[in-house]
C-alpha cells in the first residue's frame, strides 16, 4: 500500500475530503492535525477504516514531519492544514505566519529532500509524486461590480490571512522552478457544507437563528463571495491531483455568487419552513447589521475555467440546492447540542 499525508484533516475540507476519498482504497491516508480549535475528529466519518492513520502533531514541528516522511514514504501530499479565519488574523497575525507559511515550509523542504536527489533530479521510486497545495481566492484582493478571479490575476493580500496564504503559494510556486518539484496548487472560493467550524458565516447563522439570538452581518450585507459546496471542492482537488499539469494553479468555483444578506435570509426562509418558529415569526427578524470589519474586501468571483476545459471538473451543487443541504446538517447537530 502506498501512503498519502493529508494536512489538516480534521478541519472542515479536509475532514470531507477524506471522508470522499478514503473509500476509494487507492492509498493509505495519514491525517497530520495539531487538532486546534478548529479541528475535530468527529468530522472524519472514516476513522475506522484499515487504509487510515490519525497523528496528532503540528506542520511547524519539523522533527515529527521528518519522522513521518521517513516512516511512511509518502507519495502524495494533500496540504489542506491552514490558519483561516479572517477575524481571527485580524487579532492574532503571528499565528498564520507560523501555521501557513513555516508550517508549509517545512512540508515543501521535506517533500523535496525524500522525493529528489538535487534539483529537477525525481528519484525513479517517487516517478508519480505530487504536491498539491490548497489555498484561497483571498490571495487576489477584492474585485469591483464586474469581472472574475483567473489564474492570471495579480495577488493582492488584503489580510493577514490572506498574505500568510499568498506567501505560502509562493513558496509551492519557488520549489518548482528552482528545484522541479512535483507540486500543483488549488485557489478556491468559499466553501460551505457538513462538518464547517461553527465561527464561519453560514454556520452562525443557522446556529444564531435556532438560538433566536441577533443573526450579524458586517456592514450593508452586500459583501459579495462565490461559494462553492465542499464537495465539488474535494472531486476539484482528488482531479487536479491526479490530471493537473505541474508547476501549475487552478481556481476551483462554484459560480454561486450571493451577497451575504442574500444568504442569510435564504437560511431563514429555509428555517421557517423546516424548524418554525413557536411565535410563528420569522427567522428574518433577528437579522442584525453589525460594524464592518477592517479591511472587508467587497466582492470575490472565481472564473474556473481552466478546471472546467482543461480537466473537465464541474460543479454538482448550485448554492440553492447546496445550502439546504447544509441547513439540513446544522439542524440537526445544533439539536444534539440542546
Amino acid at each position: 500500500m502506498k501512503y498519502a499525508l493529508v494536512t489538516g484533516g480534521a478541519g472542515f475540507i479536509g475532514a470531507n475530503f477524506l471522508n470522499y476519498l478514503v473509500p476509494k482504497q487507492e492509498f493509505h491516508y495519514v491525517n497530520l492535525d495539531k487538532l486546534t480549535y478548529a479541528g475535530n475528529l468527529e468530522n472524519v466519518l472514516v476513522s475506522d477504516a484499515e487504509n487510515y492513520t490519525f497523528v496528532q502533531g503540528d506542520i511547524c514541528d519539523k522533527n515529527l514531519v521528518e519522522k513521518l516522511f521517513e516512516k511512511y514514504q509518502f507519495e502524495k501530499v494533500f496540504h489542506f492544514a491552514a490558519e483561516s479565519h479572517v477575524d481571527n488574523s485580524i487579532k492574532n497575525p503571528e499565528a498564520f505566519i507560523e501555521t501557513n507559511i513555516t508550517g508549509t515550509f517545512n512540508l515543501l523542504h521535506k517533500a523535496f529532500s525524500l522525493w529528489m536527489n538535487g534539483p529537477f533530479q525525481l528519484k525513479e521510486q517517487f516517478k508519480n509524486a505530487r504536491f498539491l497545495h490548497v489555498s484561497t481566492d483571498e490571495v487576489y484582493g477584492t474585485l469591483g461590480e464586474t469581472g472574475l478571479f483567473t489564474e492570471e490575476t495579480p495577488y493582492a493580500p488584503n489580510s493577514p490571512y490572506s498574505a500568510s496564504k499568498a506567501s505560502s503559494d509562493f513558496l509551492v510556486r519557488s520549489y518548482f522552478h528552482t528545484y522541479g518539484m512535483p507540486v500543483v496548487t488549488t485557489n478556491c472560493s468559499n466553501n460551505y457544507g457538513p462538518h464547517q467550524h461553527e465561527e464561519k458565516l453560514i454556520p452562525t447563522i443557522i446556529r444564531k437563528a435556532l438560538a433566536k439570538e441577533p443573526i450579524p452581518i458586517y456592514g450593508d450585507g452586500k459583501n459579495i463571495r462565490d461559494w462553492l459546496y465542499v464537495l465539488d471542492h474535494c472531486k476539484g482537488i482528488e482531479l487536479t491531483m491526479n490530471t493537473g499539469k505541474l508547476g501549475q494553479t487552478y481556481n476551483i468555483g462554484g459560480r454561486n455568487e450571493r451577497t451575504n444578506i442574500y444568504i442569510a435570509q435564504k437560511i431563514c426562509e429555509l428555517l421557517d419552513v423546516k424548524q418554525a418558529r413557536a411565535d410563528q415569526q420569522s427567522y428574518t427578524d433577528l437579522i442584525t447589521y453589525v460594524k464592518d470589519r477592517p479591511g472587508h474586501d467587497f466582492r470575490y468571483a472565481i472564473d474556473a475555467s481552466k478546471l472546467e476545459h482543461n480537466l473537465g471538473w464541474k460543479a454538482a451543487e448550485n448554492f440553492e440546492s447546496g445550502i439546504e443541504k447544509t441547513v439540513d446538517f446544522y439542524i440537526e447537530v445544533f439539536k444534539k447540542k440542546q
